[in-house]
């Protein structure tokens, strides 16, 4: 049974080669692991505020999903690095929603407001579980002036909590 945990250091090399090996060889975005802090010290990075970083774990500790919260203004939180390696995608596996139910509720319990994310067009799936989940498709002007928008980002959504 894959467990969702928050992240602790023996994670980071597992995760870290999955976001990139997502990123790269699926999506095809052209950025490095040295080029996202987020992921080379994940606990120094999101842990600020109302920030978490969560893993999907299997039992032999290979890390098959991720997820990230910034806080980034009062009350406001940024989902970032949401992403759920291919063999264990679906709802069969249900990690994606899992990953996203810990993180809201974690918002909630640290009383955020609203929960922003941003993502590419590619994304298409992504886009259709965030709609799922209760997120809105927001135009960019929307966003907060202190959004961490991220460089490939061009869609945007986000959710009241």
């Amino acid at each position: 049974m894959v467990e969702i945990a928050k992240f602790e250091p023996k994670d980071q090399p597992s995760a870290a080669a999955m976001v990139v090996e997502i990123q790269n060889k699926e999506f095809g975005v052209a950025i490095t692991y040295e080029q996202q802090q987020d992921l080379i010290d994940p606990a120094a990075f999101f842990r600020k505020g109302a920030g978490e970083f969560w893993v999907a774990r299997t039992p032999d500790g290979d890390v098959v999903g991720t997820i990230g919260l910034v806080e980034f203004a009062p009350g406001e939180g940024a989902l970032r690095k949401m992403f759920v390696r291919a063999d264990h995608r679906g709802s069969t596996h249900g990690i994606a929603q899992r990953l996203l139910d810990a993180l809201l509720a974690h918002a909630r319990s640290k009383r955020l407001q609203m929960v922003w994310l941003g993502t590419t067009a590619l994304f298409k799936a992504a886009h259709r579980f965030y709609e799922k989940n209760g997120f809105s498709l927001v135009d960019e002007a929307e966003l907060p002036p202190a959004f961490p928008r991220m460089k490939p980002d061009t869609r945007f959504y986000r959710i009241a909590l």
